[in-house]
């Protein structure tokens, strides 16, 4: 029986970043998918897994993120990478995390920065503001973040960090990602995942395991 449902941010409660990657790439003359591209490049020891884990602060993410990009045969502009993690709130999450809060326990599983150049969460004014971002981050009841506990999706450390901090076990829990990468661990731990590609989607398959409505 699933008590506890878990929560990626960046792609889930709000809008996915790889879009904006896209849109910085074709501004910037790069091919579709280069930022991609390099954080799949040594992805648990370069810039990108250094910075959500703490071990970089952003003045040091850009310089080793740009080196990492001409090695690769690319000139990136990290700062505007970073910028592109700005995104929208989706109502529709928010709802279903409401819900699910009111009869089950909700955990935030993301990987983040600490002190970055820009403010990952806070978004468009009008739709993603800085105190929507603390009121959704309330409604949880545990938030886990890689820049502060040291350890980053998709180690399997960090989920058990978020069982041990609900007291469930990884069979009790349904788990949300826009990253297969990051679903992988978790369903051979035995949580029961979902990919979020379309929200629409992804929450009528969250209805199904909880078992209520969440819209």
């Amino acid at each position: 029986m699933i008590t506890a449902v878990l929560f990626d941010f960046g792609g889930v409660i709000l809008s996915s970043p790889f879009d904006a990657f896209n849109a910085y790439e074709a501004e910037a003359g790069l091919a579709k998918d280069t930022v991609r591209t390099i954080n799949a490049t040594n992805p648990d020891v370069n810039a990108w897994a250094r910075f959500e884990r703490g071990e970089l602060d952003p003045a040091g993410f850009v310089g080793v993120f740009e080196e990492e990009a001409t090695a690769l045969g690319h000139e990136v502009d990290a700062r505007r990478v970073l910028e592109s993690l700005r995104g929208y709130v989706r109502p529709e999450m928010v709802e279903a995390l409401r819900r699910c809060g009111e009869r089950l326990k909700t955990a935030c599983l993301t990987n983040n920065f600490r002190d970055s150049l820009v403010d990952p969460a806070q978004g468009d004014p009008e739709e993603g503001t800085r105190s929507d971002i603390d009121g959704i981050m309330a409604m949880f009841d545990e938030i886990v973040e890689s820049s502060v506990v040291g350890v980053r999706k998709p180690e399997p450390r960090f989920y058990e960090i978020a069982c041990e901090r609900l007291g469930v076990a990884p069979e009790d829990c349904v788990f949300l990602d826009d990253l297969g990468i990051n679903l992988k661990p978790a369903k051979a731990m035995g949580m029961t995942t979902i990919k979020v590609v379309d929200p629409a989607v992804a929450l009528a398959e969250l209805e199904e395991v909880v078992g209520f409505p969440v819209g």
